[in-house]
């Protein structure tokens, strides 16, 4: 009976979460579900209330992550990057693309549970290299028409590995997004493969065989493979 209280304990304890991260989850989620629409965000209508996007951004500085488990830490930066690139592009806006303001990803500071980091440093530091992982390929969304699409949708610690398997499904089977044509065994895969490659090779296999695990129809290996263009346009 004791060893029952104890592990029901600790479950308690491991999917508790403190007020101010609760309330970042619940109000990112809320926030998504009223500005982003199948991938795409109503940019225009954010700078025009732009109380909102200003909430949550200084929300990020203040939550404080020291000793948080994993899935915790993945849903929270997950949510940061995506509310800050809204927010760097909601000061701009209208803008076409984040690349049109300077220093987008890697010169702007941003505050990050008191960190100042750039978009690449959260990105690299925070979930790509602690965690080997590069489903977070398809859930952090740079502003940009070629980007995954945006989950309307905040990640959350109970379900973060789930949302993970379903965004990069989703995006995977895209006949938009991945673009595969049966009659000419040709194959056009986002940028994305090329820029990252070695995060979907780290296992030794290769990016088919990796893109294959999420596909429901699979692609032969010896398809002729290329990278089609990246649209950097604006996802609004």
């Amino acid at each position: 009976m004791k060893s029952l209280l104890l592990a029901a304990a600790i479950i308690i304890s491991q999917t508790t979460l403190s007020a101010d991260l609760d309330s970042f989850f619940s109000k990112t989620d809320s926030f998504l579900k009223k500005y982003v629409s199948k991938g795409e965000v109503a940019y225009k209508k954010i700078k025009i209330n732009k109380v909102d996007i200003e909430s949550l951004y200084g929300e990020i500085s203040d939550i404080k992550v020291s000793g948080e488990s994993a899935n915790v830490l993945k849903a929270f930066y997950t949510n940061a990057y995506n509310i800050i690139v809204i927010h760097s592009i909601v000061e701009k806006y209208p803008v076409k693309s984040p690349m049109d303001i300077q220093g987008f990803f890697d010169q702007k500071k941003h505050n990050v549970a008191g960190e100042q980091l750039t978009l690449n440093e959260l990105e690299k530091n925070k979930l790509l290299n602690p965690y080997k992982d590069a489903r977070f390929h398809f859930v952090l969304v740079c502003a940009a028409k070629s980007c995954p699409p945006l989950s309307s949708d905040a990640f959350t610690p109970a379900k973060i590995d789930t949302q993970l398997q379903e965004r990069t499904s989703l995006t995977i089977n895209d006949e938009n997004w991945l673009k595969v044509n049966p009659s000419t065994r040709k194959v056009e895969l986002s940028k994305i493969f090329e820029w990252y490659q070695g995060d979907f090779t780290s296992d030794g296999k290769t990016v088919v065989s990796w893109i294959n695990k999420y596909r429901k129809e699979k692609i032969p290996t010896s398809n002729t493979i290329s990278y089609y263009e990246y649209d950097w346009s604006l996802n609004e």
